[in-house]
Protein backbone atom coordinates (compact mmCIF):
# COMPACT_ATOMS: atom_id res chain seq x y z
CA UNK A 1 0.00 0.00 0.00
CA UNK A 2 1.15 3.44 -1.38
CA UNK A 3 1.54 6.10 1.53
CA UNK A 4 -0.21 9.55 1.08
CA UNK A 5 2.89 11.10 1.64
CA UNK A 6 4.72 8.89 -1.37
CA UNK A 7 1.87 9.76 -3.30
CA UNK A 8 2.39 13.19 -2.88
CA UNK A 9 5.54 13.01 -4.04
CA UNK A 10 4.76 11.16 -7.32
CA UNK A 11 2.16 13.62 -7.81
CA UNK A 12 4.55 16.68 -7.74
CA UNK A 13 6.64 14.97 -9.80
CA UNK A 14 4.34 13.81 -12.53
CA UNK A 15 3.25 18.15 -12.87
CA UNK A 16 6.96 18.85 -12.64
CA UNK A 17 7.58 16.40 -15.98
CA UNK A 18 4.28 17.97 -17.70
CA UNK A 19 4.97 21.63 -17.31
CA UNK A 20 9.02 20.88 -18.24
CA UNK A 21 7.19 19.39 -22.09
CA UNK A 22 4.97 22.53 -22.14
CA UNK A 23 7.69 24.92 -21.53
CA UNK A 24 10.24 22.98 -23.68
CA UNK A 25 7.68 22.44 -26.61
CA UNK A 26 6.56 26.63 -26.25
CA UNK A 27 10.97 27.18 -26.55
CA UNK A 28 11.15 24.82 -29.30
CA UNK A 29 8.09 26.64 -31.42
CA UNK A 30 9.49 30.01 -30.15
CA UNK A 31 12.48 28.75 -32.24
CA UNK A 32 11.46 27.53 -35.03
CA UNK A 33 9.21 30.08 -35.45
CA UNK A 34 12.34 32.56 -35.43
CA UNK A 35 14.05 30.35 -37.64
CA UNK A 36 11.06 30.35 -40.69
CA UNK A 37 10.89 34.25 -40.03
CA UNK A 38 14.17 34.30 -41.21
CA UNK A 39 14.16 31.55 -44.31
CA UNK A 40 11.13 33.86 -45.40
CA UNK A 41 13.12 36.67 -45.25
CA UNK A 42 16.24 35.25 -47.31
CA UNK A 43 13.51 33.45 -49.57
CA UNK A 44 11.57 37.05 -50.19
CA UNK A 45 15.57 37.92 -50.96
CA UNK A 46 15.98 35.51 -53.87
CA UNK A 47 12.68 36.60 -55.10
CA UNK A 48 13.79 40.06 -55.63
CA UNK A 49 16.94 38.90 -56.98
CA UNK A 50 15.70 36.70 -59.61
CA UNK A 51 13.19 39.17 -60.16
CA UNK A 52 15.64 41.94 -61.15
CA UNK A 53 17.45 38.96 -63.19
CA UNK A 54 14.29 38.38 -65.00
CA UNK A 55 13.62 41.98 -65.47
CA UNK A 56 17.38 43.08 -66.74
CA UNK A 57 17.01 39.65 -69.19
CA UNK A 58 14.00 41.05 -70.60
CA UNK A 59 15.52 44.37 -71.45
CA UNK A 60 18.18 42.25 -73.35
CA UNK A 61 15.82 40.06 -75.17
CA UNK A 62 14.52 43.49 -76.50
CA UNK A 63 17.43 45.33 -77.22
CA UNK A 64 18.58 41.61 -79.37
CA UNK A 65 15.25 41.78 -80.87
CA UNK A 66 15.42 45.05 -82.30
CA UNK A 67 19.14 44.25 -83.34
CA UNK A 68 17.81 41.04 -85.24
CA UNK A 69 15.28 43.20 -87.11
CA UNK A 70 17.93 44.96 -88.67
CA UNK A 71 17.42 48.48 -87.21
CA UNK A 72 20.50 48.71 -87.39
CA UNK A 73 21.62 48.21 -89.99
CA UNK A 74 18.96 50.75 -92.08
CA UNK A 75 20.68 53.04 -89.47
CA UNK A 76 24.32 52.22 -91.09
CA UNK A 77 23.12 52.25 -94.61
CA UNK A 78 21.26 55.60 -94.21
CA UNK A 79 24.96 57.12 -92.89
CA UNK A 80 27.47 55.20 -95.26
CA UNK A 81 25.16 54.98 -98.37
CA UNK A 82 25.92 58.60 -99.69
CA UNK A 83 29.88 57.50 -99.40
CA UNK A 84 30.15 55.11 -101.86
CA UNK A 85 30.34 55.43 -105.64
CA UNK A 86 29.72 54.10 -108.88
CA UNK A 87 32.86 53.71 -111.13
CA UNK A 88 32.85 53.06 -114.64
CA UNK A 89 35.42 53.43 -117.80
CA UNK A 90 35.85 51.36 -120.79
CA UNK A 91 38.30 49.31 -122.42
CA UNK A 92 38.89 47.36 -125.78
CA UNK A 93 36.65 44.69 -124.04
CA UNK A 94 33.79 46.82 -123.59
CA UNK A 95 32.57 49.07 -120.57
CA UNK A 96 33.49 48.49 -116.94
CA UNK A 97 31.74 49.05 -114.09
CA UNK A 98 33.22 48.71 -109.91
CA UNK A 99 32.70 50.67 -106.59
CA UNK A 100 34.42 52.32 -104.82
CA UNK A 101 34.29 55.47 -101.42
CA UNK A 102 35.40 58.52 -100.48
CA UNK A 103 38.07 58.89 -98.12
CA UNK A 104 39.63 62.13 -96.61
CA UNK A 105 43.42 61.83 -97.29
CA UNK A 106 44.74 64.53 -95.02
CA UNK A 107 42.37 67.53 -95.99
CA UNK A 108 42.06 66.21 -99.95
CA UNK A 109 39.05 64.22 -100.81
CA UNK A 110 40.21 60.82 -102.60
CA UNK A 111 38.24 58.07 -104.13
CA UNK A 112 39.40 54.36 -103.06
CA UNK A 113 38.81 51.29 -105.20
CA UNK A 114 40.75 47.92 -106.48
CA UNK A 115 43.36 48.47 -109.33
CA UNK A 116 41.40 45.59 -111.09
CA UNK A 117 38.91 47.84 -111.88
CA UNK A 118 40.50 50.88 -113.35
CA UNK A 119 43.23 48.94 -115.09
CA UNK A 120 43.61 49.93 -118.91
CA UNK A 121 40.42 51.63 -118.68
CA UNK A 122 39.94 55.01 -120.27
CA UNK A 123 37.27 57.61 -119.72
CA UNK A 124 36.55 56.92 -116.37
CA UNK A 125 33.88 58.42 -114.12
CA UNK A 126 33.06 58.69 -110.72
CA UNK A 127 29.13 59.07 -109.80
CA UNK A 128 27.31 59.34 -106.54
CA UNK A 129 24.53 58.37 -104.89
CA UNK A 130 22.52 61.26 -105.97
CA UNK A 131 23.10 60.71 -109.83
CA UNK A 132 25.80 62.93 -110.62
CA UNK A 133 28.55 62.12 -112.44
CA UNK A 134 32.21 63.56 -113.20
CA UNK A 135 34.69 62.37 -114.78
CA UNK A 136 38.07 61.30 -112.94
CA UNK A 137 41.58 60.91 -112.67
CA UNK A 138 43.16 57.91 -111.77
CA UNK A 139 46.06 59.04 -109.13
CA UNK A 140 47.80 56.13 -108.23
CA UNK A 141 47.53 52.05 -108.50
CA UNK A 142 49.30 48.98 -106.71
CA UNK A 143 48.69 45.71 -108.36
CA UNK A 144 50.17 43.60 -105.69
CA UNK A 145 47.55 44.79 -103.35
CA UNK A 146 44.73 45.55 -105.84
CA UNK A 147 44.36 49.18 -104.46
CA UNK A 148 44.01 52.35 -106.87
CA UNK A 149 43.28 55.86 -105.63
CA UNK A 150 41.29 58.08 -107.58
CA UNK A 151 40.61 62.15 -107.74
CA UNK A 152 37.30 63.76 -109.00
CA UNK A 153 38.64 67.58 -109.42
CA UNK A 154 35.06 68.85 -111.00
CA UNK A 155 32.87 67.73 -108.32
CA UNK A 156 32.16 69.84 -105.30
CA UNK A 157 33.15 69.54 -101.89
CA UNK A 158 29.52 68.73 -100.98
CA UNK A 159 29.29 65.48 -102.73
CA UNK A 160 32.30 63.77 -100.91
CA UNK A 161 31.12 62.27 -97.67
CA UNK A 162 33.99 60.32 -96.34
CA UNK A 163 33.87 57.49 -94.62
CA UNK A 164 36.15 56.51 -91.31
CA UNK A 165 38.67 53.59 -91.88
CA UNK A 166 39.00 51.66 -88.80
CA UNK A 167 42.34 49.28 -88.46
CA UNK A 168 41.63 45.77 -89.49
CA UNK A 169 44.23 44.18 -87.03
CA UNK A 170 41.38 44.48 -84.20
CA UNK A 171 38.62 41.93 -86.60
CA UNK A 172 38.66 38.85 -85.12
CA UNK A 173 37.07 35.72 -87.27
CA UNK A 174 33.04 35.94 -86.28
CA UNK A 175 32.71 39.38 -86.28
CA UNK A 176 29.68 40.37 -88.43
CA UNK A 177 30.80 42.80 -91.77
CA UNK A 178 28.82 44.96 -93.85
CA UNK A 179 29.72 45.37 -97.81
CA UNK A 180 28.32 48.55 -99.75
CA UNK A 181 28.47 48.23 -103.48
CA UNK A 182 26.76 48.17 -107.00
CA UNK A 183 26.90 44.44 -107.92
CA UNK A 184 25.90 43.80 -111.67
CA UNK A 185 24.77 47.82 -112.14
CA UNK A 186 22.66 47.33 -108.84
CA UNK A 187 23.74 50.55 -107.58
CA UNK A 188 23.78 50.98 -103.47
CA UNK A 189 23.53 47.18 -102.95
CA UNK A 190 23.79 45.97 -98.81
CA UNK A 191 24.61 42.64 -98.22
CA UNK A 192 25.73 41.60 -94.89
CA UNK A 193 27.98 38.35 -92.93
CA UNK A 194 30.72 37.67 -90.91
CA UNK A 195 34.52 37.42 -91.11
CA UNK A 196 34.88 33.96 -91.48
CA UNK A 197 38.73 33.78 -91.98
CA UNK A 198 41.70 36.32 -91.80
CA UNK A 199 45.40 36.06 -93.28
CA UNK A 200 44.36 34.82 -96.60
CA UNK A 201 45.75 35.57 -99.70
CA UNK A 202 45.00 35.54 -103.29
CA UNK A 203 46.23 35.74 -106.22
CA UNK A 204 45.58 37.80 -109.71
CA UNK A 205 47.47 36.35 -112.24
CA UNK A 206 47.07 38.78 -114.95
CA UNK A 207 47.43 41.82 -113.39
CA UNK A 208 50.32 40.61 -110.17
CA UNK A 209 52.10 38.16 -112.47
CA UNK A 210 51.07 35.66 -109.92
CA UNK A 211 52.46 37.28 -107.15
CA UNK A 212 50.17 36.52 -104.09
CA UNK A 213 47.72 39.39 -102.48
CA UNK A 214 48.69 38.81 -98.82
CA UNK A 215 46.92 39.74 -95.41
CA UNK A 216 43.15 39.35 -97.00
CA UNK A 217 40.20 39.07 -95.40
CA UNK A 218 37.93 36.31 -95.90
CA UNK A 219 33.86 36.95 -95.99
CA UNK A 220 30.87 34.76 -96.22
CA UNK A 221 29.36 38.36 -97.17
CA UNK A 222 27.68 38.18 -100.81
CA UNK A 223 29.85 39.82 -103.03
CA UNK A 224 29.32 39.94 -106.65
CA UNK A 225 30.83 41.62 -109.47
CA UNK A 226 30.17 45.12 -109.76
CA UNK A 227 30.79 45.08 -105.79
CA UNK A 228 34.81 45.22 -106.33
CA UNK A 229 36.10 48.56 -104.86
CA UNK A 230 33.46 48.84 -102.51
CA UNK A 231 33.78 49.29 -98.32
CA UNK A 232 33.54 46.59 -96.06
CA UNK A 233 32.23 47.76 -93.14
CA UNK A 234 31.33 46.79 -89.50
CA UNK A 235 28.59 47.58 -87.30
CA UNK A 236 29.55 50.89 -86.35
CA UNK A 237 29.62 51.89 -90.39
CA UNK A 238 33.74 51.99 -90.49
CA UNK A 239 36.05 50.80 -92.75
CA UNK A 240 37.64 47.50 -92.20
CA UNK A 241 38.34 46.29 -95.98
CA UNK A 242 37.87 46.85 -99.42
CA UNK A 243 35.84 43.75 -101.59
CA UNK A 244 38.07 42.99 -103.67
CA UNK A 245 37.37 38.79 -104.95
CA UNK A 246 34.94 35.96 -104.89
CA UNK A 247 35.65 32.36 -106.01
CA UNK A 248 33.93 31.19 -108.96
CA UNK A 249 30.24 29.69 -108.07
CA UNK A 250 31.44 29.54 -104.46
CA UNK A 251 28.45 30.32 -101.55
CA UNK A 252 29.26 32.35 -99.30
CA UNK A 253 32.91 33.22 -99.98
CA UNK A 254 33.94 36.92 -100.60
CA UNK A 255 37.85 38.46 -99.98
CA UNK A 256 38.73 41.63 -99.27
CA UNK A 257 42.21 43.92 -98.62
CA UNK A 258 42.90 44.77 -95.23
CA UNK A 259 42.08 48.57 -94.28
CA UNK A 260 45.40 48.14 -92.86
CA UNK A 261 47.10 47.89 -96.17
CA UNK A 262 44.44 50.72 -97.57
CA UNK A 263 46.04 52.98 -94.45
CA UNK A 264 49.13 52.22 -95.21
CA UNK A 265 49.38 52.69 -99.23
CA UNK A 266 46.94 55.27 -99.97
CA UNK A 267 49.27 58.47 -99.41
CA UNK A 268 51.46 56.73 -101.48
CA UNK A 269 49.37 56.07 -104.21
CA UNK A 270 47.38 59.58 -104.18
CA UNK A 271 51.50 61.41 -103.98
CA UNK A 272 53.74 59.19 -105.88
CA UNK A 273 51.11 57.25 -107.86
CA UNK A 274 52.86 53.98 -106.85
CA UNK A 275 54.02 51.45 -103.71
CA UNK A 276 57.10 50.09 -103.79
CA UNK A 277 57.50 48.64 -100.19
CA UNK A 278 56.67 44.98 -100.85
CA UNK A 279 59.17 42.72 -99.42
CA UNK A 280 60.65 40.03 -101.72
CA UNK A 281 62.01 36.45 -100.67
CA UNK A 282 63.19 35.66 -104.53
CA UNK A 283 61.53 31.36 -103.95
CA UNK A 284 58.50 29.68 -105.39
CA UNK A 285 57.00 26.91 -103.09
CA UNK A 286 53.65 25.14 -102.11
CA UNK A 287 52.05 24.63 -98.83
CA UNK A 288 53.81 21.40 -96.77
CA UNK A 289 50.90 18.68 -95.38
CA UNK A 290 50.82 15.58 -94.09
CA UNK A 291 50.66 12.86 -97.39
CA UNK A 292 53.87 15.50 -98.65
CA UNK A 293 55.77 14.77 -95.57
CA UNK A 294 55.48 11.13 -96.13
CA UNK A 295 56.28 11.10 -99.59
CA UNK A 296 59.73 12.87 -99.15
CA UNK A 297 60.78 11.34 -95.26
CA UNK A 298 60.19 15.20 -94.23
CA UNK A 299 60.01 15.27 -89.82
CA UNK A 300 57.19 17.97 -90.41
CA UNK A 301 53.81 18.54 -91.56
CA UNK A 302 53.54 22.05 -91.90
CA UNK A 303 55.73 24.86 -93.04
CA UNK A 304 56.39 26.51 -96.90
CA UNK A 305 58.04 23.96 -99.23
CA UNK A 306 60.58 24.96 -101.23
CA UNK A 307 60.16 24.37 -105.13
CA UNK A 308 62.95 26.93 -106.30
CA UNK A 309 64.95 29.37 -105.89
CA UNK A 310 65.11 32.72 -108.10
CA UNK A 311 69.35 33.12 -109.00
CA UNK A 312 70.70 35.89 -107.75
CA UNK A 313 67.79 36.83 -105.13
CA UNK A 314 67.15 37.61 -101.32
CA UNK A 315 66.89 33.76 -100.54
CA UNK A 316 70.28 32.95 -102.98
CA UNK A 317 72.25 34.96 -100.95
CA UNK A 318 71.35 33.94 -97.68
CA UNK A 319 73.60 33.24 -94.82
CA UNK A 320 75.46 30.74 -93.80
CA UNK A 321 74.32 29.10 -96.77
CA UNK A 322 71.88 30.07 -99.65
CA UNK A 323 68.24 28.35 -99.45
CA UNK A 324 67.85 25.34 -101.80
CA UNK A 325 64.56 23.48 -103.26
CA UNK A 326 62.97 20.72 -101.27
CA UNK A 327 63.92 23.59 -97.78
CA UNK A 328 61.25 24.06 -95.93
CA UNK A 329 60.46 27.05 -94.15
CA UNK A 330 58.62 26.71 -90.50
CA UNK A 331 59.48 29.61 -88.76
CA UNK A 332 59.95 33.46 -89.81
CA UNK A 333 62.14 35.40 -87.32
CA UNK A 334 60.77 32.61 -84.85
CA UNK A 335 57.08 33.17 -85.72
CA UNK A 336 55.62 29.73 -86.69
CA UNK A 337 54.79 29.60 -90.22
CA UNK A 338 51.99 26.76 -90.84
CA UNK A 339 51.67 27.49 -94.61
CA UNK A 340 52.42 29.81 -97.53
CA UNK A 341 49.66 32.34 -96.47
CA UNK A 342 51.34 32.48 -93.05
CA UNK A 343 54.47 33.41 -94.74
CA UNK A 344 53.23 35.93 -97.27
CA UNK A 345 50.93 37.51 -94.98
CA UNK A 346 53.35 38.06 -91.84
CA UNK A 347 55.76 39.23 -94.56
CA UNK A 348 53.69 42.07 -95.83
CA UNK A 349 52.58 42.85 -91.80
CA UNK A 350 56.32 43.22 -90.86
CA UNK A 351 58.62 44.16 -93.17
CA UNK A 352 59.93 46.16 -95.91
CA UNK A 353 62.34 45.97 -98.88
CA UNK A 354 66.03 45.89 -96.84
CA UNK A 355 65.07 43.96 -93.88
CA UNK A 356 66.66 41.30 -92.43
CA UNK A 357 65.06 38.58 -91.60
CA UNK A 358 66.07 34.85 -89.87
CA UNK A 359 64.39 31.80 -91.87
CA UNK A 360 64.20 28.49 -89.32
CA UNK A 361 64.76 26.25 -91.95
CA UNK A 362 64.30 22.01 -91.98
CA UNK A 363 66.82 20.14 -94.71
CA UNK A 364 66.54 16.74 -94.16
CA UNK A 365 67.41 16.03 -91.00
CA UNK A 366 68.86 19.22 -89.86
CA UNK A 367 67.31 22.34 -88.87
CA UNK A 368 69.00 25.85 -90.08
CA UNK A 369 68.81 29.76 -89.27
CA UNK A 370 69.32 31.18 -92.10
CA UNK A 371 70.00 35.31 -92.37
CA UNK A 372 67.92 37.01 -95.39
CA UNK A 373 68.33 40.54 -96.47
CA UNK A 374 64.72 41.45 -98.34
CA UNK A 375 64.52 42.74 -101.84
CA UNK A 376 62.47 44.33 -103.62
CA UNK A 377 59.70 42.67 -105.39
CA UNK A 378 60.02 43.48 -109.06
CA UNK A 379 57.35 44.89 -111.20
CA UNK A 380 54.97 42.05 -112.00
Amino acid sequence: MVSPQRGHTWLIVAIMFIAGLILGGIVTAYVLYGQINTLNTKLSNVEGQVSGLSGNQTVYNQNFTVYENETVFSVIYDEVKDSVVVITGTTSSGTVQGSGFVYNLTGSMVVVTNNHVVAGATGISVTFSDGNGYAARVNGTDPYSDLAVLTVPNAPQSEFKPLVILNSSSLKVGDEVIAIGNPYGLTGSMTTGIVSALGRTITESDLAGGYAIANIIQTSTPINPGNSGGPLLTLNGTVVGITTAIVTNSQGLGFAVPSETIVKEVPSLAAVGSYNLHSYLGVEGSDMDYDTAQSMNASVTYGWLINSVVAGGPAAGAKPTAVQANDIIIALNATRVINGDALTSWMEQNTVPGDTVVLTVVRGSQTLQLSVTLGTRPPP
